[in-house]
C-alpha cells in the first residue's frame, strides 16, 4: 500500500512517498522545500504559507518523479492537521483535499507529533519506548498505555527548538539555529553558571533564555555552550526520573533537536545508567518531513477507512495525548 504523506506545519514543505510491506515501511521518496526567514527573524506564518503555496506544485511532481509512480498508483493520502501554524497547516490540507477529491483517493487527516514518534519506532526498531520529543513546537515526554500517548513531563513554556531558536536569533541567525549554536557550543567549553529550572518532571526554559541574553558579553560561545549544557542537563533530569519511573526498558528521541549529538551523548549515559537501550531517530528524518505523516497514513488505514471531505480538518493546537491509537 503507497501513500502520499504532506507535511506542513511551519517552515518546512515536504510531499513523500512511503510504501508499507507488513509492519514495515519503505520511504520511496521524501521531497522538501524549507521557508527561509530574514536574519534575526523567526518564522512568518503568513510569509511561511505563501512559500508552501508557491512550491507544492513542484515538491509535489518530485515526490511522485523520485518514486517512479503516479498520483494514479497512490492507495491513500495523510496530511499533517496539526498541531501547527494556522495558515501553513491549511495548505497542505487543501493540497491533499484537490489530490482526493479529483482522484478520488481515500484522506486521512494525521497528528503530526505522533507522526514524529511513529517513523522513529519504524525506522530505529524501538518497541515500546519511552519517547522525548524535542522540537521547535514540542517538547515532551511520553510512554503509550491505554491506547493513547501519555505525557510523563513538558515544558511549562517555551520549548527546547524554541529555546535554541530565540536565542540564537537574538545573536543574528535565522531559525532555524540550532545546528548553529550547536557548532559555536563546541569550540568553546568555558561554562558560564545559569537558572536551572526543573519543576517536578517538567521544565522551564524562559528564565535561561533571558538568562543566556545577558552573559553574550562573555562570549558568543561560551553562552552557547552554556546554554546547551543547561538545557540538555534539565532535559536528562527529567528523562531518567521518567524512565526510573516508568521502568521502560527503550529510550527513543524523536524531533528537530534529536539530530544534536551532545544531547545524545548525554541521554547515552542516562541509559547506561538505567540500563536501558538508546534509539535515535536518522539525523535526515529528525525533521518535519512527509514520511512521518505517510506512515503515520499508513498506520490509520490499516484499521479504519479514509476521512470524508467535509470531515478533513486543520487543528493548531492538536495535543497528541488526545488522540486515541487504534493500530
Amino acid at each position: 500500500m503507497k501513500c502520499l504523506g504532506i507535511e506542513s506545519t511551519a517552515h518546512t514543505f515536504s510531499c513523500a512517498v512511503v510504501d508499507r510491506k507488513g509492519k514495515r515501511g519503505e520511504i520511496l521518496s521524501d521531497i522538501r522545500k524549507i521557508y527561509g526567514p530574514p536574519e534575526g527573524e523567526g518564522i512568518h506564518p503568513r510569509e511561511a504559507s505563501r512559500h508552501h503555496v508557491e512550491t507544492s506544485s513542484a515538491v509535489l511532481a518530485e515526490a511522485l518523479r523520485k518514486a517512479k509512480i503516479s498520483v494514479d498508483d497512490l492507495d491513500i493520502i495523510s496530511y499533517a492537521a496539526g498541531p501547527g501554524l494556522g495558515p501553513c497547516l491549511r495548505v497542505g490540507a487543501v493540497v491533499s483535499r484537490a489530490l482526493s477529491s479529483y482522484y478520488k483517493i481515500p484522506i486521512y487527516p494525521v497528528n503530526h507529533a505522533i507522526g514524529h514518534i511513529e517513523l522513529g519506532k519504524m525506522l530505529t526498531g524501538a518497541k515500546n519506548p519511552l519517547v522525548l520529543l524535542v522540537s521547535g513546537g514540542h517538547t515532551m515526554l511520553l510512554a503509550f498505555s491505554d491506547k493513547k500517548w501519555r505525557v510523563f513531563g513538558e515544558t511549562l513554556d517555551i520549548t527546547l527548538g524554541q529555546l535554541l531558536d530565540q536565542f540564537g536569533r537574538s545573536i543574528g541567525f535565522a531559525s532555524p539555529c540550532g545546528k548553529k549554536i550547536e557548532d559555536l557550543a563546541e569550540r568553546n567549553h568555558n561554562y558560564i553558571p545559569l537558572p536551572y529550572s526543573v519543576k517536578g518532571n517538567d521544565v522551564s526554559f524562559s528564565g535561561l533564555l533571558s538568562a543566556t541574553k545577558a552573559i553574550v558579553n562573555k562570549g558568543v560561545e561560551a553562552a552557547c555552550y552554556s546554554l546547551q549544557e543547561t538545557a540538555f542537563a534539565m532535559i536528562c533530569e527529567a528523562t531518567e526520573r521518567a524512565l526510573a519511573f516508568t521502568k521502560k526498558k527503550e529510550l527513543m528521541i524523536v524531533g528537530g533537536v534529536a539530530a544534536n549529538k551532545r544531547l545524545s551523548a548525554m541521554l547515552t549515559s542516562i541509559c547506561k545508567r538505567q540500563n536501558c537501550k538508546f534509539f535515535v531517530v536518522p539525523p535526515k528524518f529528525a525533521g518535519d518531513c512527509g514520511s512521518q505523516i505517510a506512515w503515520l497514513g499508513l498506520l490509520e488505514a490499516s484499521v479504519k477507512k479514509g476521512t470524508s471531505l467535509k470531515n478533513t480538518f486543520v487543528k493548531q493546537s492538536w495535543r497528541l495525548d488526545t488522540v486515541k491509537v487504534s493500530y
